[in-house]
Order: C-alpha cells, then sequence, then structure tokens
C-alpha cells in the first residue's frame, strides 16, 4: 500500500525556510525530540516508502563494502549493477525505485541498508535544521518530516 507525495504549497515553503533561517537554532534543536517521536508514533514508513521510490540515499564507501560483502559481489560489481554517479560527484541507485526495495515496502536489505536509509529523515537531527535545502525537499513527501517542520512553524 502506497500513499502519493504530499501536496505542500510553495507558501507553506516558504514558511519553513524562514523558520529554519530566522529562529532560534538552540530552541529548534531542543523542540526535535518530542516532535520526531510524535511523527514516528504516528506514521508507518512501510504505508509509505516514498523516500525508497522516488529518491536515492547517498551510497558512501563503508555502504558499498557492507552491502556488497552481504550480497557477495566485488564491490566493483555492486557499483556497476547498482549505482551510478550523480552530479555532485555521489554515489546513487542507478535506478528507481531503490533496487533492494520488496513488493511489501520493506528493504530486503534493512540491516545492511546505507547510512542515508538509516537515519533519514534526520528529524531527530541537526541535520534537519542545517541542511535546509534537503529538510525543505524531504517535507514535500515524507510525512515524518512534514509533521515535525509543521510542529516547528506553528511554534513560530
Amino acid at each position: 500500500m502506497s500513499r502519493p507525495p504530499l501536496n505542500i504549497t510553495p507558501l507553506q515553503i516558504k514558511k519553513y525556510k524562514q523558520v529554519l533561517e530566522r529562529a532560534n537554532r538552540t530552541e529548534l534543536l531542543d523542540r526535535l525530540p518530542a516532535l520526531h517521536e510524535k511523527a514516528v508514533a504516528k506514521h508507518d514508513c512501510l504505508t509509505c516508502a516514498q523516500c525508497c521510490k522516488n529518491y536515492s540515499p547517498r551510497f558512501k564507501t563503508p555502504d558499498i563494502k557492507r552491502l556488497a560483502k552481504h550480497l557477495r559481489m566485488r564491490e566493483s560489481v555492486f557499483i556497476d549493477t547498482y549505482l551510478v554517479l550523480d552530479e555532485e560527484g555521489d554515489y546513487v541507485a542507478k535506478s528507481l525505485p531503490c533496487p533492494f526495495l520488496g513488493a511489501d515496502n520493506k528493504c530486503t536489505v534493512y540491516n545492511e541498508r546505507p547510512s542515508d536509509c538509516r537515519r533519514f529523515p534526520y528529524t531527530d537531527e541537526d541535520v534537519f535544521i542545517k541542511r535546509k535545502n534537503i529538510t525543505l525537499k524531504n517535507v514535500t513527501f515524507c510525512p515524518i518530516a512534514n509533521d515535525v517542520m509543521k510542529g516547528l512553524s506553528d511554534a513560530h
């Protein structure tokens, strides 16, 4: 079961951006844990999986080594089979949805998944505040990221 991407208006994005740029960073960081817990409890990632269907994590060297070993492939074969370099020079999935996303929305390499996947949607990290462009993209498709951002925004 899948849900469509969130319908976030340009006005909401503008407001979210203003909050991230103008609000007291320490105050925002202090609010993240409670907002994160509430949003994670409300949303089941397995009913969504938009992150896996429409976007790719970066596959860093440790991720590639770990996944290649898990799949019993040489690293070069893993890269040739699954990855491509993006415009920023990072390895990302060659195809979407993610080649490791199962029909049941479960990750077939969950225990070995990339670091970016483990941490997504960053709603309990300072990255959520520091990397505004990523956060503003994530709130358009991830209900957890959107709920946390809405919670931060509602307080301002």
